[in-house]
């Protein structure tokens, strides 16, 4: 007796329930699925009315967890005969029929279904009374944690004066129906992982696969007086008339601000909001007002105090982002663009999780708000880089596949055990809105452009102090293979030099290295483009007197301080773009160099300047320093290479010789970007930013072997 009451005060504890018989009735006559029965019948009706309360929420989606319930028992209730399980299955069977029906006439509701989906008090509160009125006993609930307030460290939330007129002036949300109904399906590929091998079926695409969603012709697009659209930014306005969701991932240079303004106007997204970097923010009001000029755009700066909250287009940059996130879910956004997209690859970032919840709210919101992602480079260090710019765009969460991209995966009738699953899946996404266009193709009429390295020789102190710490480095390599070489155990021998423990050895030695010492590899190439700065800043002199504008891109503040004293003393005047420069100050520097011919040089920092700015003015580049990566050397050189340049681009490289500076740049062109292998289908090794750092040592570590081979 003494067990059984324990029993009883623990299941009591732990919020379990017992089933209780329902003197002695057959289930069809009692039991909860008759309640469920009943209840669903009132969600559908209300929805059919277009009565969708809160209440009818909360019952939709308790009815949906506790069929759910409901149907895991009767499979697991072995006192059951199967006659009598079929029964009972069948009629759970259509109570999710008309679950999935009412669904399909608000889209919302599907909201309520997911893992992360909350379930409220009141929705606890209907479970119990269900349960109760099915003949089911359900114990006490442990008590709720006390909420805890809010602490001084998290994010401050304002609200700007004009949004609340805004509010008081529209105090209520016309609902939006226009979302298409889902078909009911049951789904063949349930029980696979599938981000995984969506994912992989652009690592594997073969050479020439398309990477364009298939786009109508356009039709008339009116545009105002003095401009005109190019062929292959009218298709993508005319697509957003019907489509609404896009990874605009044109290469740089052919107008991608301009689509998505002109994108928005064709859809009627407005009030649409545009996340960009702080760099460009101005800039996107300007063609704002040039594209769209009956559609009047706001930018958000700091707290919003100056901000028009009855305008169509609202401005906000990444950084401020967190303050406005509150408002901004409540608005009712009808569109939403994120620009240079790849900057929320990191999903655990404040930056990536704010854009993704502001999304979310406009998706539960709207019925088909216009998203897009605009980026140039999506892919930078790995393919899981589109992780987070599919999330926000709605086709995935962070389990599955979602909605029509599902069906679209169901519609190929493979699975991921079929090679031809790869390729089918691959279309299938992206036909979801993925459009990427390359200038070779779509924009014959801009120039050719060409990367020309200049080797200079590093005389003096400065180049024996690098050669002696690539000395020190290389040795640091040898003795480290040699140390594991040493270490392991028989029969492991391998001839010659042993390449997979060489890559081991690299990648120790760039998790390990310390930047202090100045002799690892990344404190090697900031050392090397100090060395190249005068000689970076004498050629670019030379072009500017012979050539006209040129611009000028380095890494490193101190790069750049040298370059901008050179042009000092030589009297050739100068504009600059650095990171901590003001908003105003950008643009003033940047229309300086753009409109006054008196500016030869615009000296730009590779982080701050390698996106977002137009400088198709100048035709001549000058690489002072290496990049990190191949997209964001192209990403340089295309401020210059795109729409409204008249001449040959040509991009002056400056190689260190006989240093690994030379390697850097072997393997940055032998190497292609994750873009050209994912979404251009090039047959090109991929090379992130890491690998190349790794790359790097291991052409050390392999060079001075090899000359030890040859010795010994």
């Amino acid at each position: 007796m003494a067990r059984t009451r324990q029993r009883q005060s623990g299941a009591r504890r732990t919020g379990t329930q017992t089933r209780r018989p329902a003197n002695g009735r057959a289930r069809d006559e009692g039991g909860i699925i008759p309640q469920l029965a009943r209840a669903v019948r009132e969600v559908e009706s209300a929805v059919e009315k277009r009565s969708i309360a809160p209440s009818t929420r909360t019952k939709f989606q308790v009815v949906a967890l506790l069929a759910r319930e409901e149907r895991l028992r009767i499979k697991a209730d072995e006192t059951l005969s199967e006659s009598r399980r079929g029964e009972e299955l069948k009629r759970l069977d259509g109570i999710a029929t008309i679950l999935a029906q009412t669904a399909g006439r608000d889209s919302t509701l599907f909201e309520l279904l997911g893992d992360g989906a909350e379930v409220d008090s009141e929705a606890r509160a209907l479970i119990r009374e269900i349960k109760t009125a099915g003949g089911i006993e359900v114990a006490e609930e442990v008590p709720a944690p006390k909420q805890v307030e809010p602490s001084e460290s998290e994010p401050r939330r304002v609200v700007p004066q004009s949004v609340l007129s805004r509010r008081l002036a529209n105090p209520f949300m016309v609902p939006d129906f226009s979302a298409p109904r889902r078909r009911h399906r049951d789904s063949e590929l349930a029980r696979w992982e599938l981000l995984g091998p969506l994912f992989r079926s652009f690592e594997q695409a073969d050479s020439g696969a398309p990477a364009c969603m298939v786009l109508p012709e356009p039709g008339l697009i009116k545009v105002p007086e003095g401009l005109e659209l190019m062929h292959h930014q009218a298709e993508l306005v005319e697509a957003a008339k019907e489509h609404r969701s896009f990874l605009l991932a044109d290469e740089p240079g052919l107008g991608k601000t301009a689509q998505a303004l002109l994108a928005a106007q064709a859809a009627d997204a407005y009030p649409l909001l545009v996340v960009v970097p702080n760099v460009v923010k101005t800039n996107w009001a300007r063609e704002a007002e040039r594209w769209t000029p009956r559609h009047p755009a706001t930018v958000i700066h700091g707290d919003g105090d100056t901000i028009d909250g009855f305008a169509d287009i609202i401005i906000v940059n990444y950084e401020v982002l967190d303050r406005h996130v509150g408002w901004l879910t409540e608005l009712g956004f009808r569109g939403m663009v994120v620009d240079e997209a790849h900057f929320i690859k990191n999903k655990s970032s404040q930056r990536s999780q704010h854009v993704l919840h502001v999304a979310a709210s406009i998706r539960r919101t709207i019925g088909r708000p216009l998203l897009m992602a605009l980026t140039g480079t999506p892919l930078i260090n790995d393919i899981d880089d589109f992780r987070a710019i599919w999330q926000f765009l709605g086709w995935i969460d962070d389990r599955k596949p979602l909605g029509p991209l599902m069906d679209a995966l169901e519609d190929t009738g493979l699975t991921p055990l079929e090679p031809a699953f790869f390729p089918a899946a691959r279309r299938a996404v992206i036909e979801q809105g993925i459009v990427r266009r390359r200038k070779v193709d779509v924009a014959k009429d801009i120039p050719e452009r060409r990367i020309a390295d200049i080797p200079v020789e590093l005389d003096g102190e400065a180049g024996r102090s690098i050669r002696a710490a690539e000395a020190e480095l290389t040795r640091r390599l040898v003795a480290r293979y040699d140390s594991a070489l040493a270490a392991r155990k028989e029969g492991h021998e391998v001839a010659g030099i042993d390449h997979d423990l060489v890559r081991r050895v690299a990648g120790w030695e760039r998790e390990d290295g310390d930047e202090k010492t100045g002799e690892n590899v990344f404190g090697l190439m900031r050392r090397i483009g100090r060395a190249k700065a005068e000689l970076a800043a004498d050629y670019t002199a030379q072009l500017a007197r012979n050539v006209g504008k040129v611009v000028f891109f380095a890494r490193h503040i101190d790069v750049m301080d040298v370059a901008e004293a050179n042009f000092a003393k030589r009297g050739i005047k100068y504009a600059s773009i650095r990171g901590d420069q003001s908003t105003a100050a950008r643009t003033r520097n940047i229309d300086s160099f753009v409109n006054d011919p008196e500016i030869e040089v615009i000296v730009c920092s590779l982080a701050a300047a390698g996106v977002g700015v137009n400088l198709q003015v100048a035709s001549n580049v000058v690489l002072a320093e290496l990049s990190w990566t191949a997209a964001e050397q192209t990403q340089a050189i295309d401020r210059v290479h795109r729409i409204g340049q008249d001449e040959p681009v040509t991009a002056w490289r400056l190689i260190a010789a006989q240093t690994v500076d030379t390697r850097i740049a072997e393997i940055i062109d032998t190497k292609a970007g994750l873009a050209a292998r994912a979404l251009d289908g090039s047959d090109e090794d991929v090379v992130s930013s890491v690998d190349l750092q790794t790359e790097a040592l291991v052409a050390l570590l392999t060079a001075a072997l090899s000359a030890r081979e040859l010795a010994g």
